[in-house]
């Protein structure tokens, strides 16, 4: 299949230099190599910049109130299981009004696949601080500077019992569609953070790995079942160090053979080493007037691709197959033979 067999006709309506044009287009290439037909796609979203994606995608899709795209894709997906369901989700939208709908998302580990696009700002309503937001950022809602401490995502995902995660970067399209097949491909709830630039209300938010210099030195591409190796002459690798009272990772300079480095495994069951890979690059110190990341040089990179990828039985299998086994034991298999059931009068 071709990408533009999932393009719209609406025009695209993202500020010229915002970050989304890149997911879109990474989302209609993924669509195209993922193989599914437009017409059993559903692309679900609540409120934001982000939330308009159903309009410049040519496939189902809905445009919900903020904050409620979860639960209308969880409905979705639910009662039509043979969908491949979409759901477009901002910091604000998924995270601050629609926070108790994403966690029980991925809690239930509904087959979705839920992109959730991180300015750290609310991008739409003009510039007001965000659930990702750093302390200490100054925004219209914060003119003195924000005393609230942000949301990691993945933390949030992570203690939700999350089955997926993955997180991308809009400007390395090849990485971005890569963790959307990898999300459609997954079974269960996979969660995409698509770390976007919102150029006219917090222009260089992510400068620190959007720029293509730095990027190699301050961000590592994890793939499964390859080492973890990094930096621009791919000199540098991630190891355990094991402390007496810590238990953390640490940057080695490596050589390709080094026995130190860590090997990605995305399918381990346990979560403790996807933690410290998603938490990795969380705490840099940051200018917020300037949004200038100060990194040393031994403090870790930033984790891009797929984290976490386990198995475990989905929210809509359970609930369908649940269905199945009431029906096979039940005496009346339709609404109209339950009620002959019940006690009738004839007036």
């Amino acid at each position: 299949m071709e990408a533009s067999q999932f393009k719209s006709d609406q025009y695209v309506r993202f500020c010229p230099g915002c970050g989304d044009h890149a997911i879109c287009m990474a989302l209609q290439k993924a669509m195209a190599q993922i193989g599914i037909p437009p017409h059993q796609v559903a692309v679900i979203s609540g409120i934001g910049c982000s939330s308009r994606m159903p309009h410049y995608l040519n496939t189902y899709g809905f445009n919900t109130i903020h904050g409620r795209g979860g639960a209308i894709a969880t409905g979705v997906k639910t009662s039509h299981p043979e969908l491949s369901v979409w759901q477009m989700s901002g910091d604000g939208d998924c995270l601050a009004i629609g926070g108790n709908h994403f966690i029980h998302e991925i809690r239930r580990n509904v087959d979705l696949n839920v992109c959730m696009f991180n300015n750290r700002i609310y991008g739409l309503t003009k510039g007001q601080y965000s659930p990702t937001s750093p302390k200490g950022f100054v925004s219209k809602s914060s003119p003195f500077g924000t005393v609230e401490r942000p949301f990691i995502p993945a933390e949030l995902v992570l203690g939700a019992r999350g089955t997926f995660f993955a997180r991308t970067l809009d400007v390395d399209m090849p990485t971005t569609v890569d963790c959307l097949v990898a999300a459609e491909q997954h079974k269960g709830c996979s969660i995409v953070e698509c770390l976007v630039n919102c150029v006219i209300f917090n222009n260089g938010t992510h400068a620190w790995i959007a720029d293509r210099e730095q990027r190699a030195e301050h961000s590592i591409i994890l793939k499964h079942g390859e080492k973890m190796i990094f930096g621009a002459n791919k000199d540098k690798g991630l190891a355990i160090s094991f402390q007496p009272s810590d238990f953390s990772l640490q940057i080695i300079v490596v050589d390709a053979d080094d026995p130190r480095v860590l090997v990605h495994n995305a399918h381990q069951e346990d979560p403790t080493l996807h933690r410290l890979l998603a938490l990795m690059g969380q705490n840099r110190v940051i200018d917020v007037q300037k949004d200038d990341v100060r990194c040393t040089e031994n403090e870790l990179p930033i984790a891009l691709g797929v984290i976490r990828d386990v198995e475990a039985e989905s929210y809509d299998q359970a609930v369908n197959q649940q269905i199945k086994d009431v029906r096979s034991h039940a005496k009346a298999k339709t609404f109209d033979e339950l009620t002959a059931t019940l006690e009738q009068w004839t007036m």
